[in-house]
C-alpha cells in the first residue's frame, strides 16, 4: 500500500429552519449561515464529529426511455425523494448511458453550473452562445447558465453508446454572462493519484465555476491510501465511484455508490486496485 497526502476539500448537509437557542449562544448561531441539505436537520456544532450520508448505487432514482438509460443520485425529472434533494450546493449528480445516434434535443438552462464528464464514448455539444464540438472520455465540459442558454447534446457515435456524468451545481453568481469551456484532462496526473480538475479559479488546473467548489479524480491501478484535508472546514465532501470501490472510515463503496461528508477537518480514503474516483467538494451553504 502507497501513502500520500494532499489537499482537498469537504462536504456538508444543509440546514432549514429557526434555531432556538439560550442567550449564550444567540449570538454564535446569528453567526451561522443557513445551510441546504438532504435532512433539513438543525445543528450546532458545538463539538465537531465527523457525519456521513451514504447512498448506494442501487437506490438512486433513474429511468430507462430506451434511446437513455439514466440514474439519479438526487432528485430529478420523475424521481422524487425529498430526502435526496441536493448535497449541499450539488443539486444534480446523473449517470447516463445514451444509445448511439441519440442523444438530448435543444433545451434550456439559466442560473446553473453545468459539468460534464464522459466516462466512455463522445458527446456532440450544441449551443446558443455558438459552440460547437465534440466532448471525448478523456475531457470535461462546464458551461454557467447564467441568464440563459440553450444547448443540446447527442452521441457522436451512430453505433455504440456513450455514457456520461451530468452535473449541475448552484453558483454563487446569479444572472451572470453564459459561458462555456471545455478541455483535456491529463490522464498521466490522475495515475494512481488525484489530480484538481474543476475549481473557483480560471488559472488554476482544470475547469472553472461560479462556485467555491473543487472537483478531483483519480484512477489508481493499485491500492493506494490518501488522507484528504478540506479547503473550507464549512464545505462538505461527496465522493463517487465511478469503477472500482474503496472504504472512506468505516464505509464501503463499490461501483456508482456515492458518500457525503462533512463536519470534520480531513478524511482517510483506502483506494482498490483497479478504481476511477470521483470528489467532489462544496459548499454546504
Amino acid at each position: 500500500m502507497e501513502r500520500k497526502k494532499f489537499l482537498l476539500a469537504s462536504l456538508g448537509t444543509l440546514i432549514a429552519g429557526p434555531l432556538f437557542l439560550n442567550r449564550s449562544k444567540a449570538k454564535a448561531a446569528s453567526e451561522q449561515n443557513t445551510r441546504i441539505g438532504f435532512n433539513h436537520i438543525p445543528e450546532i456544532k458545538d463539538n465537531k464529529q465527523m457525519k456521513t450520508i451514504l447512498h448506494k448505487a442501487d437506490t438512486r432514482g433513474g429511468a430507462n426511455h430506451g434511446w437513455l438509460n439514466t440514474k439519479h443520485t438526487f432528485s430529478f425529472a420523475n424521481y422524487y425523494d425529498p430526502s435526496r434533494m441536493n448535497f449541499g450546493v450539488l443539486r444534480v449528480l446523473n449517470d447516463d448511458i445514451i444509445q448511439g445516434g441519440t442523444g438530448f434535443g435543444t433545451h434550456p438552462h439559466n442560473d446553473m453550473e453545468i459539468i460534464s464528464i464522459p466516462i466512455y464514448g463522445a458527446l456532440e455539444h450544441k449551443d446558443s452562445m455558438g459552440n460547437i464540438g465534440v466532448i471525448h472520455e478523456d475531457e470535461i465540459q462546464v458551461m454557467s447558465a447564467g441568464t440563459g442558454v440553450q444547448h443540446s447534446e447527442y452521441n457522436h457515435f451512430k453505433e455504440k453508446d456513450a455514457n456520461f456524468l451530468q452535473i449541475w451545481m448552484f453558483p454563487n453568481k446569479k444572472s451572470v454572462e453564459p459561458r462555456y469551456d471545455q478541455i483535456k484532462l491529463d490522464m498521466a496526473k490522475m495515475k494512481n493519484n488525484f489530480a484538481q480538475i474543476l475549481s473557483p479559479n480560471p488559472e488554476d488546473e482544470g475547469v472553472w465555476v461560479h462556485q467555491n467548489a473543487w472537483f478531483y479524480r483519480g484512477v489508481f491501478d493499485k491500492a493506494t491510501d490518501f488522507e484528504y484535508n478540506f479547503k473550507y472546514n464549512n464545505n462538505g465532501l461527496y465522493v463517487f465511484v465511478i469503477k472500482g470501490g474503496l472504504k472512506v472510515e468505516n464505509n464501503q463503496l463499490s461501483l456508482r455508490d456515492g458518500l457525503g461528508i462533512w463536519d470534520t477537518d480531513k478524511v482517510d480514503l483506502k483506494i482498490e486496485k483497479d478504481s476511477d474516483i470521483l470528489l467532489m467538494e462544496v459548499p454546504l451553504a
